[in-house]
């Protein structure tokens, strides 16, 4: 069943200029990974350094297996730092409700 996982993100401040080029590279990463099915990203219009980050992948199971990559070596990204590590995320399934 596939899953959304959202994303919180407030960039730092002090990020550099060309904060929104790295994201986006990090992203590219993120929307190559097997089983996810999209990535969007949504700014806060009353805070432009405030991103969501919405991600739809196949299974629990794909976003699982992209979590753990994200925390080996090869895949990890400056994201903490571009935020100072204010970041959340959340994950939801359907409901019939």
């Amino acid at each position: 069943m596939a899953i959304t996982s959202l994303l919180e993100l407030h960039l730092a401040p002090d990020a550099p200029d060309d904060v929104e080029r790295r994201v986006t590279a990090i992203l590219s990463q993120t929307r190559a990974r097997p089983g996810l099915v999209s990535a969007d990203v949504l700014r806060d219009l009353e805070d432009p350094l405030h991103l969501v980050v919405v991600e739809v992948w196949e299974s629990v199971e794909a976003d699982d297996a992209y979590r753990a990559w994200r925390a080996t070596p090869e895949g990890a990204n400056e994201l903490g730092a571009l935020t100072g590590g204010r970041i959340a995320l959340a994950r939801y399934e359907p409901t019939t409700i």
